[in-house]
């Protein structure tokens, strides 16, 4: 049976919207690294494009570390990560980006 994906927070909810509005289809919670339990925010795989939605969560102790070398991992495999706020995302521009870059990898047409 398939994994369910974890309940969205308001930002999550907001972008996945979005991401449905415009059509661009994103993968939920992917896990991008064998042998260890990371997974995206959003991610278009075969695009090798994540982004990762910031929140308060991020600030407790040791998880800002942890995110670092998520990040790091996800670039030396040669992904491209684009991190956005709750205010980024409120305003239009987490998916103004995020469709710029789909467009510029060749994703949308």
């Amino acid at each position: 049976m398939a994994k369910l994906p974890k309940p969205l927070n308001e930002a999550e909810e907001t972008f996945a919207l979005q991401c449905k509005c415009y059509r661009l289809d994103p993968e939920r919670e992917h896990i991008f690294c064998a042998g260890r339990n990371w997974r995206l925010d959003f991610s278009w795989p075969k695009l090798r494009l994540a982004v990762e939605l910031e929140g308060g969560v991020h600030r407790i102790k040791g998880r800002f570390e942890r995110d670092i070398e998520k990040y790091n991992t996800l670039t030396m495999m040669g992904w491209r990560l684009l991190r956005f706020t709750k205010k980024m995302v409120e305003s239009g521009e987490a998916l103004e980006k995020t469709q710029a870059i789909i467009v510029q990898l060749g994703g949308l047409k």
